[in-house]
């Protein structure tokens, strides 16, 4: 009678456990869709902002300083949302509240007609985004540890970055037809509406995402582990030595090595690689972890001298593997920190991570902009060397997570 019960008991076990892995799959699907919606909003947006700032009078001096000052603030902020996160425990309501900001300042762009508000706007963008990132974050990392912390952070950037194409290419077909600057920020509210729909609606199925997390980490929930801040050290050295592409395309520009039309079909090509490379990475997590972080930076280093020594063809490989690179960052690095952070702190140790990451960004892309000037030798050498130096990291986290 005993093992008739034991049996009963695995078997409604399985049951219950398929039952979460599917809810939790549903759920990196809605937040995936809302982020594909997102992407699209703002993305288009983004591939157009630089010129419609242009038309409303202001400088070149204005429009770097609008989009510096928003990506700073846009990463920086994150630090204090994700704290604020973990300590209110309003996961839900900061993720709806970055969202609204990040989405709706995107029409409203249409209504505007000075380049200051239009600056404005364009910084309130980075700052929604920057409130609701560690929070969404960490809400897909509970769900994500049921179907595989790297695949489901995979899923997501894979469905991610399929908005990121889907945007500019709105907006190009809105300018081919000669609708304007205007027109292109007002249809854009479409794909905003249908985001916060998404959003709205997984928020009512999934009131408590937490409930879909499967096997809590046994970790010191005092503070981050040592292994963390060695992470932390890994990634910063990607995000530094990682060629931004308004750098990569003003080369590309310089040295007329396609015509204009083409470049933004290169950084398409980019992003689909990015949504490819981001399932393939996150899969090849599931399996060997953090290793695959130093697979991919073996493999996506040698990007900067094709795209900034060689002709068409050596670009395109460049950017293929520059999108690879992009996958991986995007998907395993997040996947990672749900590896070894205490349940109750991803919020602020995806807010420190975001943090890291896109200072060491801003910092690398300004130096890299410096070297180009100076001699690209010396911006192609910074470039591998110090994404080659992160492997070593990569490898010891590895060492210490398996001990």
């Amino acid at each position: 009678m005993r093992k008739d019960e034991m049996k009963m008991d695995k078997a409604a076990q399985q049951a219950e456990g398929l039952r979460t892995k599917q809810s939790a799959i549903k759920f990196v699907v809605l937040i995936g869709l809302v982020s594909l919606f997102a992407d699209m909003t703002y993305e288009g947006a983004r591939s157009i902002t630089g010129q419609y700032l242009a038309v409303l009078g202001a400088s070149a001096t204005v429009v770097g300083l609008v989009a510096g000052v928003g990506e700073f603030i846009g990463y920086g902020l994150r630090l204090v949302s994700g704290y604020i996160s973990d300590k209110t425990r309003q996961y839900w309501m900061l993720t709806i509240i970055g969202y609204m900001l990040n989405l709706f300042a995107v029409p409203l762009l249409a209504l505007v007609g000075r380049w200051d508000l239009a600056a404005a706007l364009m910084i309130l963008e980075r700052i929604g985004k920057a409130i609701r990132t560690p929070a969404r974050d960490a809400m897909l990392s509970h769900a994500t540890r049921a179907v595989g912390s790297g695949w489901g952070f995979g899923l997501h950037e894979a469905m991610d970055q399929v908005g990121a194409m889907l945007g500019p290419v709105i907006v190009a077909a809105v300018l081919y037809l000669k609708g304007g600057y205007e027109t292109s920020f007002g249809i854009l509210v479409v794909p905003a509406l249908l985001a916060i729909t998404v959003l709205l609606t997984a928020r009512y199925f999934y009131p408590n995402p937490r409930d879909l997390e499967v096997g809590y980490p046994k970790l010191n929930t005092k503070g981050f582990a040592q292994v963390f801040w060695l992470y932390l050290g890994a990634v910063a050295l990607i995000a530094f030595g990682y060629a931004d592409f308004p750098l990569i395309a003003f080369h590309f520009k310089k040295v007329d090595i396609a015509p204009d039309q083409w470049l933004p079909t290169l950084y398409a090509l980019a992003m689909g690689v990015d949504a490819l490379a981001a399932l393939a990475f996150g899969r090849l997590f599931d399996r060997i972890g953090i290793a695959a972080l130093a697979l991919g930076s073996l493999l996506t280093a040698w990007f900067a001298p094709l795209v900034f020594y060689g002709g068409l063809p050596y670009a395109v490989a460049g950017m293929v593997l520059w999108g690879i690179g992009m996958g991986a960052q995007e998907s395993i690095m997040r996947a990672s920190i749900a590896e070894m952070v205490p349940i109750d702190k991803r919020g602020t140790a995806y807010g420190i991570f975001n943090t890291g990451y896109g200072v060491c960004w801003f910092l690398g892309s300004a130096l890299m902009g410096y070297l180009y000037d100076v001699s690209l030798m010396f911006l192609v050498v910074f470039s591998v060397v110090v994404q080659l130096a992160s492997i070593p990291l990569f490898l010891k986290v590895r060492r210490r997570l398996t001990a």
